[in-house]
């Protein structure tokens, strides 16, 4: 059946609603405690998971790549568990992430506001005020995230194909109503290629935590990647030949890469920033 990912403000009940459902479908959650169970297994620290974890990365220092290498592998985690098949993944971007499976339910949960700080003022015994300061900071964080990693407004009603108002519908509604939408034919029908289709995503990231990963590459800045059942084509920009062979050679080690074909342009950009 469909994988369903999860976009929530904080505060809207989603989490209690997505675990209703998990247990309804017979769905694997793949939540925060989930991924923390796993890390370790893909070679991340709880300290370092907790650092990245829905934050938005950056690539300027070394200490930068690692977080966001670290973002990668947290990704490598949720496709190994979402491409075993049913599956609610909670938050993370899971649907940028496999934005180009066509069997995703991609559900978004919303409230009013002063709901949504009562409901968590109560849940964890704080505060109202202190509830309010930490939803908008946990919005506008999650919201970041999104906008920086995948681009997007997290905010645009047209990347989801069910949005929730959890101060208007009751959880047993909206729960009743994922159910049945998970049925719905054409993403059934999507199944058959999905596996495929994660395959590509995952060699990508792979390839790409390699990359950041890679020391010998002094200012790597991401690259362009796709890959088409190993065959692996990269693009972007390199300061120099040495770093561009270099590069070439981590892709091509990674495994599961059939071929490399590339078209990375040499510009030493770090020359143009020292004459500024």
């Amino acid at each position: 059946m469909a994988i369903v990912t999860i976009s929530r403000e904080m505060g809207t009940g989603a989490y209690h609603i997505a675990a209703e459902v998990a247990q309804k479908l017979k769905y694997t959650l793949v939540d925060g405690p989930r991924i923390k169970s796993l890390a370790s297994k893909y070679g991340l620290t709880a300290e370092m998971l907790q650092l990245v974890d829905e934050k938005p990365p950056s690539y300027v220092t070394a200490e930068d790549r690692k977080r966001a290498a670290a973002l990668n592998v947290i990704e490598l985690i949720i496709l190994d568990l979402a491409k075993k098949g049913n599956a609610i993944i909670y938050g993370r971007g899971a649907q940028d992430i496999m934005a180009s499976c066509k069997n995703v339910l991609r559900l978004r949960f919303i409230g009013d506001l002063d709901e949504r700080v009562e409901r968590f003022a109560e849940r964890e015994w704080i505060d109202p005020d202190m509830a309010r300061s930490l939803i908008r900071r946990s919005d506008h964080q999650r919201g970041g995230f999104i906008h920086f990693y995948f681009d997007r407004d997290w905010r645009d009603p047209a990347n989801y194909d069910l949005i929730f108002n959890t101060s208007r519908l009751s959880e047993s509604t909206i729960v009743n109503c994922v159910v049945e939408a998970v049925k719905e034919p054409s993403l059934k029908a999507a199944d058959k290629v999905t596996a495929g289709v994660i395959d590509n995503i995952i060699l990508s990231k792979k390839i790409e935590t390699a990359l950041l990963n890679a020391l010998v590459l002094e200012d790597y800045r991401p690259f362009n990647i796709s890959a088409d059942k190993g065959d692996v084509t990269i693009s972007g920009y390199i300061i120099s030949e040495a770093q561009k062979k270099a590069a070439v050679e981590i892709v091509g080690s990674v495994k599961g890469v059939l071929s490399v074909n590339e078209s990375i342009q040499v510009i030493d950009y770090k020359a143009y920033k020292d004459k500024m």
